[in-house]
């Protein structure tokens, strides 16, 4: 090749290399300039929302400012700062804040979260630069009070979504009447319990919150205020029944009311069996309502010795001597608590029928513990304990639960993996394990329950109600217990137990359908389309997502 040729080659190469610099350049440029007018635009977008809803009125107030307490929940792990906080002093307020977003149409990012007491664990009462309702703030209005009617018969009160259920109780005990059904801790609200499912003890008798409700005042994703029953509007009623927020906001509800007691008898026994627990925690809840306990429930003891000592301060043991020679050996025990209602002029007659209930059951003897207490302080038992970790700063941590539902027919399976191998000890929190009469669950409603055979009558609720040391990289910090916890669902989905999650959590949309199944998948998307057709409420639960056609989703 000569000189005249490498030169050409040369020039080309040179040419090559001058094209290449000067497009890599104008790209740079580009994205300089992009990045740089986003956020402007987003900004300015914002700016947009913010404008509009300056305009609004309400009898309560919006805020810009007093937005941080919206962005955390109970669960600690999560932290979504929304636009702005609406503190309502009416159901107008609610309804004209919807309405607007609803008209803004896909103008507006903006979503919309009812915010209770933010009790959630997930971030699921947060909206990311969206709108949180303050539930309480409707509460707490002076012009805000409870309707309690009793004819003798039939009993209920009215209560705005907003109340604690602790002050419902409260109310109601003035007139010797309590709601059915409970959630183990009080300070939670109407509103919130409702989206979910609310369970405790007294569900394998009257069923969960949602299957005590007679009545709802909801507001529909365009802003509509709806009266809804079992009779009028029906399928907006169960919709929003364990709906996790999706298809309204529950503004006022009707709560059906019994007679209260005044007293409780409160027992708790040990078992060292697993099949001998589950069998006669199956068998009691079955029994005639005459014949059996109120309140019904278990927990999980594992590799934790000195137990006995520590419910002396609040239980007496029946035989203190064989009691005080108990001795766990490390072993994994199963606590059984019974709760036996009663007035103080019948307590002759119920300790005779809980000597003879009792009788029946093949506890270790050893170990029974009963305390007499009020209906109140039993039912409000968890609020001591939450003042005592305040006191210790140890109530505001991260919280990574896990909540089960658990066919009967794989209880046994589970128990022996998850008990057996995964779980080591219990010292992060109580593992609660109680059955349910699935007959006492409504399936018009929106809450998911394990799709068990025909014939099958039990589930199991097993909650793993862990709370994770912050500085912690131990087995009692967040990534140990969040692990654990990815161990106990990889187990229950590889062996096709068909468990389904209570307060549920998921990141994708193949999560969700699954979770549903296929029949329950479609109809809660349609009652989506129906009644919250923009997606509006509830980003937090990440079901749906603003902005893309529910069609997608079907």
């Amino acid at each position: 090749m000569n000189w005249q040729s490498k030169a050409n080659i040369f020039i080309i190469i040179r040419g090559f290399i001058i094209l290449l610099f000067t497009c890599l350049i104008s790209t740079i440029k580009i994205n300089l300039c992009f990045s740089n007018t986003l956020p402007l635009l987003l900004h300015n977008h914002n700016n947009h929302d913010h404008d509009h809803l300056k305009t609004l009125e309400f009898d309560g107030h919006l805020s810009f400012d007093d937005v941080d307490h919206a962005s955390k929940d109970f669960g600690n792990r999560f932290q979504y700062l929304p636009s702005a906080v609406l503190y309502p002093k009416s159901v107008s307020d609610i309804a004209t804040l919807v309405k607007h977003v609803w008209e803004m149409g896909m103008t507006t990012e903006l979503s919309v979260a009812a915010r209770g007491h933010g009790h959630s664990l997930q971030g699921q009462s947060q909206a990311h630069k969206g709108v949180v309702i303050n539930m309480e703030s409707l509460s707490e209005n002076k012009n805000s009070v409870m309707y309690i009617h009793s004819d003798g018969e039939f009993s209920y009160v009215d209560v705005y979504g907003g109340e604690l259920w602790i002050n419902i109780l409260h109310e109601t005990l003035k007139f010797g009447l309590t709601p059915k059904s409970w959630t183990d801790y009080l300070h939670l609200t109407v509103g919130g319990t409702l989206s979910n499912a609310g369970i405790s003890g007294q569900a394998f008798r009257h069923g969960p919150q949602i299957s005590n409700v007679l009545q709802l005042q909801v507001i529909t994703g365009k802003g509509e205020v709806v009266n809804c029953s079992k009779e009028e509007n029906s399928d907006l009623f169960h919709s929003v029944l364990g709906g996790l927020g999706q298809f309204g906001i529950i503004t006022r509800a009707r709560i059906s009311l019994e007679p209260a007691p005044s007293m409780v008898k409160w027992i708790r026994v040990l078992y060292s069996d697993f099949e001998t627990f589950t069998r006669e925690q199956e068998s009691l809840i079955t029994q005639d309502q005459n014949n059996s306990f109120d309140y019904i429930e278990g927990f999980v003891i594992i590799n934790r010795t000195g137990l006995l000592n520590n419910w002396r301060s609040s239980f007496n043991p029946h035989d203190p001597s064989q009691a005080s020679q108990f001795n766990s050996d490390g072993k994994t025990l199963f606590c059984l608590e019974l709760v036996k209602y009663f007035n103080k002029d019948n307590i002759d007659m119920v300790n005779q029928e809980v000597e003879k209930m009792l009788s029946k059951l093949k506890y270790i003897k050893s170990t029974l513990f009963i305390s007499d207490v009020s209906y109140v302080d039993f039912l409000d038992r968890v609020h001591v304990s939450e003042v005592k970790l305040r006191s210790k700063g140890l109530w505001e941590v991260p919280h990574p639960w896990l909540n089960l539902l658990i066919p009967k027919t794989k209880i046994q399976t589970f128990a022996h993996q998850v008990f057996g191998n995964i779980l080591t000890h219990t010292s992060n929190g109580p593992v609660l394990i109680y059955p349910v009469n699935k007959s006492k669950w409504d399936n018009r409603t929106s809450v998911v329950i394990p799709e068990e055979e025909e014939e099958e009558e039990i589930f199991y609720l097993v909650a793993f109600l862990s709370s994770a040391v912050p500085s912690s990289r131990g087995r009692d910090g967040l990534e140990h217990i969040l692990k654990q916890n990815k161990r106990i669902l990889e187990f229950c989905e590889k062996s096709n137990l068909g468990v389904k999650q209570y307060l549920p959590h998921y990141t994708t949309q193949q999560q969700w359908r699954a979770h549903f199944g296929p029949q329950k998948w479609h109809k809660f998307t349609q009652r989506k389309s129906t009644y919250d057709p923009l997606a509006i409420f509830a980003p937090g639960q990440r079901i749906f997502q603003k902005g893309k056609s529910l069609i997608q989703f079907s």
